[in-house]
């Protein structure tokens, strides 16, 4: 369910953002009165705005609902522990191993290895 979201979340998304940039800014309308545009338009006589801003207007509110669905996800999805847990029970993990591998050799207290030092 929640792979469905997403790929509808960034469907929507990259949706909103065409619709966008194919809509006309509010300086276009003043060219057209002077007879700059056309009347004959792909979306009728109206023009596209109409139309596109219906469909901006739906795109952003499925954009909304598919955003707070997958905060929703994210919040109750079973969590073992939080990333702090993680990262120290791993730093200890690797502590004790590196103890164990890393030791370093104590001196040997016998007669052999003192023969070398300076009597009192």
């Amino acid at each position: 369910m929640e792979t469905f979201v997403w790929t509808l979340h960034i469907i929507v998304a990259a949706a909103i953002v065409i619709l966008v940039l194919l809509q006309q800014g509010k300086g276009a309308d003043m060219g057209a009165s002077f007879g700059g545009g056309s009347s004959g338009s792909l979306f009728g006589a109206s023009g596209s705005a109409n139309f596109l801003s219906r469909m901006t207007a739906i795109a952003a509110a499925t954009f909304f609902i598919s955003s707070l669905t997958l905060t929703y996800f994210s919040g109750t999805a079973p969590k073992d522990q939080s990333v702090m847990q993680k990262i120290s029970a791993e730093s200890a993990e690797l502590d004790d191993n590196s103890d164990k591998n890393n030791e370093i050799p104590q001196p040997v207290d016998d007669a052999a290895s003192r023969a070398g030092q300076i009597p009192e």
